[in-house]
């Protein structure tokens, strides 16, 4: 498959499926029922973006999930929230689509910058942004804490 033979095109919730089973392959398994939830509250967000990659056949190889944060110390930009593309149809171009679409998305609504995070394990993304322009600007720690639990 080549990315001439990919159409990029917005996310509807009939996609949850798809989408779930991408996420499952990067290592996020998640119930298409929660994703078809969480997507059709996103696809109300005027402020956020999910596109899709599909086939020649209309299956679904690769999805991109963008959203506009206004920061308080640099102002507002695009942020990758998540990107997959199947592993039968990765290095062929689709992830590239998939940026270029979001990029659009983000200058179209006069977001000067697309950031992205990337786990430091997943090293086969890094040469990826790379190749697309990105530039690694950090490297930081995540925390995560579970709220509204006591603790005794």
């Amino acid at each position: 498959m080549t990315s001439e033979s990919v159409s990029v095109r917005r996310a509807t919730v009939a996609d949850a499926a798809a989408i779930a089973s991408l996420s499952a392959e990067l290592g996020y398994p998640v119930e298409p029922g929660d994703i078809e939830k969480r997507l059709a509250a996103i696809l109300e967000a005027i402020d956020q973006a999910v596109l899709v990659a599909t086939d020649a056949d209309h299956a679904v190889v690769g999805w991109i999930h963008g959203a506009e944060h206004l920061l308080l110390e640099v102002g507002s930009r695009c942020e990758i929230l998540g990107l997959v593309v199947s592993s039968g149809h990765r290095r062929s171009g689709i992830g590239h689509r998939l940026l270029t679409a979001v990029e659009a998305w983000a200058h179209n609504r006069g977001l000067p910058e697309v950031s992205v995070r990337s786990n430091v394990l997943r090293e086969s993304s890094h040469p990826f942004y790379e190749k697309h322009g990105y530039r690694r600007v950090k490297t930081q720690h995540a925390y995560r804490k579970t709220v509204g639990e006591h603790h005794g």
